[in-house]
């Protein structure tokens, strides 16, 4: 049976496996390969059985453990042409790995069809993905993007797992202790999506047949991941959705 499994989601580091016992795929690496390969682990699934990685852009949070993890097991990287461009200078990506640019039509790995879309972040070439198992369930994978774009919206639309970006409670970050340009780079349109932006999609993702949402990518510093459950509860109770019932909810603790 094909799942979504968090491994990591934070500021911090950022690892999302789709797939079974037998194999899948990584959503980005932004952790050390290490603690990569050991929650993996702690999956049952051998590192090399992971059919590629899949880049939802450069940022350190994203892609810590890439080189070292690639290296080490073989596994092939997809990212955009623009996010290799952004990481090859620092070495992030070399000529001992596998690899390729997205194609637009998007790539089958290990039984999932993958395709890729862009979301709306100060990245070279940021994007997220959605992929779809031989069974016909669907998966999607969308954060770091400062507002949810049509494009966004149609890739998530029909999914039955999502993970969507819960990053900060609007009130925190702006009482919070970051810098002035800091916070405005997280409330624009290329930061992160607040609690309450991610809740206006939620009803909508239900409607369209999700029935199971993971709140990702909170900040430890401006949330906290009641404020971001309580946020999303709010939304469905507005609709009459009942939990356990109608959805499931997680929330990835940073």
């Amino acid at each position: 049976m094909t799942q979504l499994t968090p491994l990591f989601s934070s500021s911090s580091g950022n690892s999302t496996y789709i797939g079974g016992k037998s194999g899948g795929i990584l959503i980005d690496a932004g952790v050390s390969a290490r603690r990569l390969s050991l929650a993996l682990r702690d999956l049952g699934i051998d590192s090399r059985r992971i059919g590629a990685v899949f880049l939802t852009h450069e940022h350190s949070d994203h892609i810590s453990g890439l080189r070292v993890f690639c290296e080490r097991t073989g596994v092939p990287v997809f990212a955009t042409e623009g996010t290799l461009r952004a990481l090859e200078p620092a070495g992030h990506v070399t000529s001992k790995m596998q690899i390729h640019t997205m194609p637009p039509g998007g790539v089958e790995v290990n039984g999932l069809f993958v395709r890729h879309f862009r979301t709306s972040h100060d990245g070279a070439e940021p994007c997220g993905y959605s992929c779809e198992a031989e069974d016909g369930e669907r998966f999607a994978v969308a954060t770091d993007t400062g507002i949810l774009t049509d494009e966004t919206r149609r890739a998530l639309l029909g999914c039955g797992t999502v993970l969507l970006e819960s990053n900060h409670e609007v009130t925190m970050l702006q009482n919070g202790p970051y810098p002035y340009w800091l916070k405005r780079r997280i409330l624009s349109d290329t930061g992160h999506l607040s609690n309450a932006a991610c809740a206006e999609l939620l009803s909508p993702l239900l409607q369209s047949g999700t029935c199971r949402f993971f709140l990702g990518h909170l900040s430890r510093e401006n949330n906290t991941p009641a404020l971001a459950e309580a946020t999303a509860l709010a939304a469905f109770a507005a609709v009459g959705a009942r939990a356990g019932i109608d959805y499931e909810l997680a929330v990835c603790r940073p």
